[in-house]
């Protein structure tokens, strides 16, 4: 059974846990399975991690260990669904951010498996590249190339999407290069 502390830590992190669950799995049913099984595997656990960052790292390394050997287990690899695209579009304020974060989950679902897995570890659960490095056991340097790929595959991913209404950027007020 778990003790306070780590009831503590498991609440803090169960959000990104599930939204990891999400990317892992591309099908909010089998995220929840996934989930339910690294809950009976953190509650059966004979020993943890002490500190709250070593925990975390424990909680996510055992979700994808249960994910990968799902997929060994099966014999396959996750399905896409390529046919969704947004028929129609609503019809609000901020219409435009709407259709730009639908776009990107869309492109996001396209992607491949270990794209969205490096993804979903660095910009949304917010991971460190360290933190990752540690989480997948390999070298830091192998996060940063892995993580500018998919960022690569995801903007090739969202060029090809007719719906997505281009942001303005935000300009520093001093351009890299540039004296001073």
């Amino acid at each position: 059974m778990l003790d306070q502390t780590q009831q503590a830590l498991l609440l803090q992190t169960r959000r990104k846990l599930f939204g990891y669950a999400c990317a892992l799995c591309s099908d909010v049913s089998a995220a929840e399975d996934l989930y339910q099984d690294t809950m009976v595997r953190v509650m059966t656990a004979r020993t943890t991690p002490d500190d709250s960052a070593g925990y975390s790292l424990w909680l996510f390394r055992i979700m994808r260990n249960l994910w990968i050997d799902r997929l060994r287990a099966e014999g396959r690899l996750p399905d896409f669904d390529d046919s969704a695209e947004i028929e129609e579009l609503p019809q609000s304020h901020g219409g435009d951010q709407v259709v730009n974060a639908l776009a990107v989950r869309q492109a996001f679902a396209k992607l491949s498996k270990s794209h969205r897995e490096i993804l979903a570890l660095v910009d949304i659960c917010g991971f460190s590249y360290a933190e990752t490095a540690q989480m997948l056991d390999v070298a830091h340097g192998t996060i940063m190339s892995r993580v500018s790929r998919a960022r690569a595959a995801l903007v090739m991913q969202m060029q090809e999407q007719e719906n997505v209404i281009a942001m303005p950027l935000r300009r520093s007020a001093r351009r890299f290069g540039e004296g001073g």
